[in-house]
């Protein structure tokens, strides 16, 4: 799914697109509050509920520091009994939380870009690191990592990095690989097509309403904006927790990409959603920083 770039392109070791899931939001959307709330539920209280109660595949949550509620949102696929229960949940959290549907289904994207291979697998690099004891390396989806510990630049070329941490699901969606070649040169840029690059000065926090753009093989640059953080998304592998939640758009073979500002901010990696560039949607990311603590690196 999605266009091929040259060899010399798929070479590069930069970012490029990351896994995401888009959600197209209908405009059926329900408040708490119309219908007779209990008292409200602040967002730690709000999420512990729907861990408990609403942690079923097709949905997903996340906060609004902003205005101090939750957003839920549930894909096509929940329907009848589990629809009810989630209807129930948020109404008795009061005006703490809004639902939302979704036409679109939450499900994981790992083809295309500036691409990175595994057997028959393909995915995209995130941004280029430098691990603590000083090796270039890789930052990219966990879900990516999950065909084949050695990765190539090129379908069917030698292996040029291997996984050396990887998460997915659970506590995030990222990974870790290292290059072979101790000398490879990455530099810390993102690849926005047509010869033009954004240098990547920094890792840095998601805002609530701030702009931001991701980079991806199949639908190139798009941007949008935040609209939520520590967000959690119930795929069918796995729940996956403390993401990003946004409006940018991707598609299959956006897998493993990045998200960035354009001042040279890196956010996050592409992980999951439901949609496409056409209708537009949510989009789920990884945050960068949480990512570099984990794995023990650095943005060179």
């Amino acid at each position: 799914m999605g266009k091929h770039h040259d060899d010399n392109r798929r070479a590069k070791a930069i970012a490029a697109a990351v896994g995401l899931v888009a959600v197209t939001i209908t405009a059926t959307t329900f408040t708490a509050s119309q219908a007779a709330p209990q008292e409200k539920l602040d967002p730690a209280q709000a999420t512990a509920v729907l861990r408990e109660k609403a942690s079923t595949t097709g949905t997903a949550w996340a906060v609004d520091p902003s205005t101090n509620k939750v957003l839920v949102t549930a894909d096509s696929t929940v329907t009848g009994a589990r629809w009810d229960n989630l209807v129930s949940t948020v109404k008795a959290m009061g005006d703490g939380a809004t639902l939302q549907r979704t036409s679109g289904t939450f499900r994981l994207f790992a083809e295309g870009g500036d691409a990175i291979f595994a057997g028959n697998s393909r995915c995209s690099l995130g941004f280029n690191v430098i691990t603590d004891d000083n090796r270039p390396g890789i930052l990219t989806a966990g879900h990516c990592t999950a065909a084949g510990r050695q990765l190539s630049l090129t379908a069917g070329g030698r292996p040029a990095a291997t996984v050396t941490e990887s998460t997915f699901p659970g506590n995030g969606d990222f990974a870790l690989l290292t290059y072979n070649n101790r000398n490879t040169n990455a530099p810390s840029e993102v690849d926005t097509g047509n010869g033009r690059t954004v240098r990547i000065r920094r890792a840095a926090e998601a805002r609530v309403g701030s702009q931001v753009q991701r980079m991806g093989s199949t639908t190139g640059l798009r941007s949008g904006r935040v609209t939520g953080l520590n967000a959690t998304v119930n795929y069918p592998e796995g729940a996956v927790t403390g993401l990003i939640q946004t409006t940018v758009c991707a598609e299959g073979g956006d897998s493993g990409g990045p998200l960035f500002s354009r001042n040279g901010d890196a956010i996050g990696l592409t992980s999951g959603g439901s949609g496409d560039c056409r209708s537009g949607g949510v989009t789920f990311f990884q945050p960068v920083t949480e990512a570099l603590e984990q794995v023990g690196a650095r943005i060179p």
